[in-house]
Order: C-alpha cells, then structure tokens, then sequence
C-alpha cells in the first residue's frame, strides 16, 4: 500500500533582510525579495464535522393510546390489541403502578437510612414496565437488568427479595425457575445474551414461548446487544428486545450514543422494530402484545422502544442536578405514568374517590412491610453456593460442599473451646 504524502506546512513569513541573505539556487537567477511579492498562505484545516442529531422534526411518531392529560386517542394499528381490556384491568395496572412507585420509594428511602448499599429506582418507568408486564404469557421468560421491579411485579415475585441482593445478603432471594424471571444482571447489556442463547433453545424445542430481554438506552451502545442482535436474527430467534429509552445512560444523553432513533436500530439487522409511549401503559400493553404475536408466529426477534424518562437518579450513588437540567426533568414530570392514567379513570367515570383512598390504604401497609422485612432479613446462607451449579446435580459440588460445612463448623468448635 503507498504511504500517504504528508499534507505540507505553511512557509513561515520571509522578511526583506532573511530574503537578501538567503543565497540564490545553483543554476537559477536570483529571486525576487519576498517582500515584493505576496506569499499565499496554506488554507486552514477544518476541523471534523460533529454527527447532526435527529431535530425534533426527524423524530419518528410514537405508538401512543393515552396523551398525558389521559385522553384515549385511537390508532388503527394497535386499538385492536387492547380491545378486550376491562375497566377492571385499566384499574389493576393503576394498582400496579402506584404499589411498584411505592416500593421503589421504600427501598431508596431505606438505602439513605443504611439498610441497603446501593438502590437503582425505577421511578419514571412504571407504565413501560407493568405495560410490558402485564402483556407476558406465563411460560415466558424474562431476562431483567437490575431495574426491572416492576416486570418482577408482574411476574409473581415478593418485592422484599428484590432488596437481598442491594443489602447484600444473597445474589437474588428469588428461584429463576418458579417465575420465569432471571436473576438481576449488574453487568450492562449481558442479559441480551442470555436471552438470545435461551430463546435459541426454546425455538430447537418448538415451543411458542417468547424471551424478553431487557435493557435501557445506555446497554444499547454495548456489544452484547449488538451481538445478541445478530444471533437472533440469523437464527430467527423468539427474543423480544425491550429497551427503555429513559433518555440518560448515567449522564450520557441518547443523542451522544446514537444518531438513530433506538428502533430503526433493529431494520439494519433484518427484524422490525417499534416505538412506543413508554408513559402510556396502555400503548406499551399493545405494542408488547403485538410483538410477541409477531415472535410466537415464527418470524423472529423484534425490538420494542419504550420512550420514557428517568425521573430519579440513575442509583441513589447519583446526583442527576450535576448533569441534566431542571427544566427538563419538570417537563417530564408533566407526563407522569400514574396521573395519565388516574386522569382517564376519573375522566371516563371508571374509578371513584373511594377506590383511591383504599388504594393509598394498601400503599401505606405496604411500606410498612417493607421496612420490617429489611430488618428482619437473616445472614446469607453460605451454603448457598453450591445450589444451582448444575441442573442435575454433580458429586463434585456435593463433595465440596461436605468439605465447606466441615470447615464452617471447624469455627463452631473453636469458640465453644474458648468459652470452657
């Protein structure tokens, strides 16, 4: 390969003096001063151009059924998937919403009391989770991040073990299997992964069982995604990609991490991909149904955008003031999850001041509980390491864990020595 010629350097101004010294080149007549002359100057290098952001203008229309003022709107594509619901349904996920913030508000409480080491809220998020939630089938299987309480809601799980592994008693208090929910994953966008390896042997068995897997915006720029993505689509996976877009990866912005809207992302792999009020539990309920109609079909993986926001920090080890402004967050607000739907219930004559006040009743025993469950939360069993290693059972592990007892109880002996 020829070298590329380095671009030239621009001559340093000569002065009459310098010119008059310089000696003439063999060969050639003497020059003229440079003074005398006009000396060009080399152009200046511009500097490369930053990649334009999508304007507001560009930005694709979201899936929405509910405007935040809690209006029903119609969409031709998408009505016929929430149809069926009931005003018994429209009230349950309102429930749901407003026991998953107030957990959520317990356990971030108690980590500023000292109860929990870290605590990642989800406060913003209820209506992108309990909307995707409520759309699984039972047989399906969630692979969570580690701000998926309210799809653990959903799916069956006590809130109170969700708290084990931020108080660091155990690596998640739940059994995967009885729910078919994952184990929290701390390592970003790892979970795709996961996901995508089990929706492949889902699809050997012949099962119509879908995977969920999700992720935010800022797992988005990982590799695993990108990886997790490329698998399902070449092997036609049944894998539901769910991605918040809460707008902030921390403190870096969505604009800083993609020059597409998240969804169209999916178009560049060969599946579809869609994007969705992620404040309208309604809309995200039919968008999620819809795609998992599209998975259980057989024709492959598809991505879900829930735009949505983080109205919180992104873990109680974060202040959002130092990076995002104000105003913004304010302008979120006005989209609150909870209100839009509690202005519909009121507006279309569907809940009452009554079931208001009962539910505010239930959130308030509700945080109480939770507060005396994290206190009464027993050491972490040490033996708990050596279940789950393999699916069957191996006489290896049941070999080392008679080798750890008999070295925990070793301790046992020591102190009772020491108290004779």
């Amino acid at each position: 390969m020829t070298a590329k010629k380095a671009p030239a350097r621009a001559a340093a101004p000569a002065t009459a003096k310098s010119a008059a010294k310089a000696p003439a080149r063999r060969g050639s007549a003497a020059k003229t001063p440079a003074t005398a002359r006009k000396v060009k100057a080399a152009p200046a290098k511009k500097a490369p151009a930053a990649p334009v952001p999508a304007t507001p203008a560009d930005e694709p229309e979201l899936v929405q059924l509910l405007t935040p003022e809690g209006v029903r709107v119609p969409h031709p594509e998408y009505d016929r998937w929430v149809e069926d619901i009931t005003a018994d349904e429209l009230r349950g996920f309102y429930r749901d919403m407003v026991l998953t913030r107030r957990f959520d508000a317990e356990a971030t409480s108690l980590q500023r009391q000292g109860e929990l080491g870290l605590w990642p809220s989800l406060l913003g998020q209820e209506a992108a989770q309990i909307g995707s939630g409520r759309a699984l089938r039972p047989d399906d299987y969630v692979f969570p991040t580690y701000r998926e309480h309210g799809v653990a809601w959903c799916r069956g799980v006590d809130p109170t073990l969700l708290l084990g592994m931020f108080r660091g008693v155990n690596n998640g208090g739940w059994d995967p299997t009885s729910n078919n929910f994952h184990l929290y994953t701390i390592v970003i966008g790892s979970q795709a992964l996961h996901a995508t390896g089990y929706a492949m042997g889902i699809g050997l068995d012949g099962a119509d069982s879908a995977v969920v897997a999700y992720f935010g915006d800022g797992a988005s720029s990982q590799g695993d995604v990108a990886e997790a993505f490329t698998f399902s689509a070449v092997y036609n996976a049944p894998t539901l990609f769910f991605c918040q877009n809460n707008q902030w990866a921390i403190s870096e912005p969505t604009e800083r991490q993609t020059r597409v809207p998240l969804y169209q992302r999916a178009r560049g792999y060969g599946f579809p991909g869609v994007r969705v009020d992620g404040n309208d539990v309604l809309a995200v309920l039919a968008v999620t149904r819809a795609a998992l109609a599209h998975i259980r079909s057989g024709q492959g993986p598809m991505l879900v955008e829930a735009f949505t926001y983080r109205m919180g920090a992104h873990t109680t080890s974060d202040d959002p003031t130092r990076y995002r402004a104000d105003d913004e967050r304010q302008a979120w607000e006005a989209k609150d999850p909870i209100e839009r739907l509690r202005a519909h219930l009121l507006a279309e004559g569907l809940a009452d001041e009554a079931f208001f006040a009962s539910l505010e009743e239930e959130s308030e025993a509700m945080g109480r509980s939770v507060r005396e469950a994290i206190r009464a939360m027993p050491d972490p069993d040490r033996l708990a390491i050596f279940e789950n290693a393999y699916a069957d059972g191996s006489s290896l592990v049941d070999e080392e864990r008679a080798q750890f007892e008999e070295y925990q109880a070793s301790f046992a002996d020591v102190s009772a020595g020491e108290g004779e």
